[in-house]
């Protein structure tokens, strides 16, 4: 009687955060796994701890010709996929006072056009898998402009609807589309917020809930709940009253940005 072949998986932003938390998950499951982002050390650590099942394929994202070879490696190592996570981003805010379009183009490249060269990478490879599932990392910060936020909501909200305009173009093909908002998640990025974050979770939590909900495949993975719950009617509130909203959230301290 033969066995199932063990699930594929692409993860990407797989060193830190909640990448690497659903790296775990994934490997628990006993998935095979590759494992991309710019820190190779914490992808190499992860083969070592679960022999036979990491394909270590770094690099960076934001490079076009870096994303075909990573294509090219799996595409050797493993002929298709079953499964793509795209989780790597990065977050960057905006002082309007200074406006500078570069953290724009940065976190816009990082979020967006980084997750567009990994969609064209992944798609023959999934189409050659079994039941394949895209999925893509947004933010629950796509239902309501908050400050600061110009640059990441706006790849974000941009990302959202790369993935929900996927879906209706995949679905002859049978390739599902998940796309996952989350709200405040305890992570390295986050830990740069100089502002409170309401209900948060931390990013063990976040990684086992999304990789539970994935199963069933689900149109959008949303959470925390009652985060949720909350901003959800704001998001439907008139212009106006989002803007008033908004304007109450505004903090005088400098923007923050990644490290060089």
């Amino acid at each position: 009687m033969s066995r199932t072949p063990p699930r594929r998986y692409w993860l990407t932003g797989a060193s830190s955060g909640i990448g690497a938390a659903l790296a775990e998950d994934i490997l628990k499951s006993g998935a095979h796994l590759a494992v991309s982002s710019r820190q190779v050390a914490p992808l190499k650590v992860l083969s070592q701890r679960y022999p036979g099942q990491v394909l270590v394929v770094p690099g960076d994202l934001t490079n076009s010709q870096t994303v075909r070879e990573i294509g090219e490696q799996i595409n050797e190592a493993w002929g298709s996929l079953d499964t793509v996570i795209l989780n790597a981003g990065t977050c960057e805010y905006v002082d309007a006072r200074q406006f500078d379009a570069s953290i724009v183009e940065h976190v816009v490249r990082t979020n967006l056009l980084a997750s567009a060269y990994c969609i064209e990478a992944a798609l023959p490879l999934l189409r050659k898998g079994t039941a394949p599932h895209l999925v893509g990392v947004a933010s629950s910060v796509t239902y309501m402009p908050l400050p600061r936020a110009e640059a990441y909501g706006a790849s974000k909200a941009g990302l959202r609807y790369l993935f929900e305009s996927l879906r209706i173009d995949l679905a002859d093909e049978g390739i599902e589309v998940t796309v996952v908002s989350p709200g405040f998640v305890e992570t390295p990025l986050t830990a740069k917020n100089d502002f409170p974050m309401p209900l948060s979770w931390p990013v063990d939590k976040a990684a086992r809930h999304i990789f539970a909900k994935l199963k069933d495949r689900p149109l959008e993975i949303a959470f925390p709940a009652l985060f949720m719950a909350a901003l959800w009617p704001l998001s439907k509130l008139p212009a106006r009253l989002q803007l008033a909203i908004g304007k109450r959230m505004v903090r005088k301290s400098p923007p923050l940005r990644d490290p060089v």
